[in-house]
């Protein structure tokens, strides 16, 4: 399952891209004892207590009635944990994924509404369900539906991770329950700006379309060298915005990736503030109708081994 970048500035709580960066589950037993049961046996890096996997596999059996077999896996993230990069919805798609690939095909409105109450919000679960960059629509009584966009090819996001974490509860317990007309018409028209211009491949717009009134000026004093990564010139950076909740911050790029990720480099060490940098491509999954899922997918067996997520 695919890590991904939330908000993209103005898009807050509506639009993520899936980024290949991944978790992955490693299937190393299946018991057909009717048990329903997921058990993580090994973590890397190990997480303490009940993980998002297990409540997931949990939380989409109650919600359809399916049984299940018992099943074993290791699994091993890439995403940094608290980070603002979706790990636990990648956490708890692969949960919904590993229960459809021991039982059934399920319809993709139900996994994104498990997912979505697992999360409180659908914007991570989307682009992690569908991959590629995603917008959502919450309703109330009713499943969250995603919407599918074209994301250019030749733009990548440098993602700069400082070494301390930022819990997503802590992120939102920072933001207002309100925002001002001024504040919500300039967000709404520059979203729609976004979402143009990233369909039209009119990279020019990106800058001034991912400018944010909701949410980052609240979390700025959270989050280590936001204003910093926020205002830096340069001609190739196409853009630059907060990563989810934080600490994450993005930039987006077409070219000179090495240059741009060593200005954050520099950015960070000059303020006595570690932190990774990644370069990564965006995640685009193909599309998978359920009839092909179905014939990809025999019947588990006892004792199944190295199947991989």
């Amino acid at each position: 399952m695919p890590a991904s970048v939330a908000n993209l500035g103005s898009g807050f709580d509506t639009l993520a891209v899936a980024v290949q960066l991944y978790l992955r589950l490693r299937i190393v037993e299946i018991r057909q004892d009717g048990g329903t049961r997921l058990t993580v046996m090994n973590s890397t890096p190990p997480v303490r207590g009940r993980n998002s996997v297990e409540r997931a596999f949990e939380t989409i059996a109650h919600w359809t009635r399916l049984r299940a077999p018992s099943v074993f896996v290791e699994a091993d993230s890439e995403i940094p944990m608290a980070a603002g990069l979706g790990s636990s919805a990648a956490a708890a798609v692969a949960g919904l994924r590993l229960f459809e690939r021991v039982t059934q095909p399920l319809p993709d409105g139900v996994l994104l509404a498990v997912a979505t109450s697992l999360e409180g919000h659908a914007d991570n679960a989307a682009a992690a369900l569908h991959g590629g960059l995603t917008s959502v629509v919450e309703r109330e009584g009713q499943e969250p539906v995603a919407l599918r966009w074209q994301w250019p090819e030749d733009v990548r996001l440098i993602v700069a991770t400082p070494s301390v974490g930022l819990a997503t509860s802590k992120a939102r317990a920072a933001l207002s329950d309100t925002v001002s007309r001024k504040d919500a018409v300039y967000n709404l028209q520059r979203v729609l700006s976004l979402v143009h211009a990233l369909q039209s491949g009119d990279v020019g717009r990106l800058r001034e379309a991912v400018g944010d009134r909701w949410h980052q000026p609240a979390r700025a004093a959270l989050v280590p060298q936001l204003a910093g990564a926020l205002a830096l010139e340069d001609p190739e950076i196409l853009g630059s915005f907060l990563s989810g909740a934080g600490p994450s911050v993005a930039l987006l790029a077409r070219r000179d990736f090495d240059r741009i990720g060593q200005l954050l480099t520099s950015m960070y060490e000059r303020a006595g503030c570690p932190a990774t940098i990644r370069t990564l491509s965006v995640h685009q999954s193909p599309e998978v109708v359920p009839e092909t899922l179905a014939s990809s997918c025999p019947e588990p067996r006892r004792g199944t081994h190295g199947r991989t997520l």
